[in-house]
């Protein structure tokens, strides 16, 4: 199989997948290295597919529509209380789309994390610890955003409720406090 085939099968593979695909669950379908993926994924970006990097794999944009709305929440924590924020807002009918940092040289950083349930939020906690990582909020002293998408305002609502009870819903400023 030539280059070209194995990127065509590759976007195959990810259109037909109802999961997200690992980079290793790849590299074995098509017996490469993990590192040819990551290639094989970027040339596929630049050809115009958008293809997100979640922590559970590899995965393609759900056509479906928002239903309900969109909201960015404002958190301040440390590391430890990652999973506690993350289990608040999807047992509160909250997806998770990705978490934002502003960083001082290189501005805004997002990562895309696609979390709906508890599964999600325990296999991303689990990825975090396995490969002994930080968040992305280290850099900003545990102030972060995230993107949110939830069936109604009572939702969100709650959510962001929940969080300042748990002292996990940042207050930037006296404006923003309820």
């Amino acid at each position: 199989m030539d280059t070209q085939e194995r990127r065509d099968l590759l976007l195959e593979a990810l259109k037909r997948s109802k999961c997200p695909l690992t980079g290793g669950y790849l590299s074995k379908k098509f017996n490469v290295s993990r590192q040819i993926i990551v290639g094989d994924i970027s040339v596929i970006r630049a050809g115009g597919v958008t293809v997100y990097a979640t922590p559970r794999g590899y995965v393609l944009p759900e056509d479906e529509e928002i239903h309900g709305i969109v909201g960015i929440i404002a958190c301040k924590h440390g590391s430890d209380m990652m999973r506690r924020e993350l289990e608040i807002i999807v047992d509160n009918g909250g997806y998770v789309r990705d978490v934002i940092v502003e960083h001082p040289l290189y501005g805004e950083i997002r990562a895309d994390l696609m979390l709906r349930n508890r599964h999600d939020v325990e296999v991303f906690d689990n990825r975090m610890k396995e490969c002994d990582g930080m968040p992305l909020s280290i850099v900003t002293q545990g102030v972060h955003l995230h993107t949110i998408e939830v069936p109604d305002q009572d939702s969100l609502d709650r959510i962001k409720k929940k969080l300042r009870e748990e002292g996990i819903c940042a207050n930037l400023s006296a404006n923003n406090q309820k």
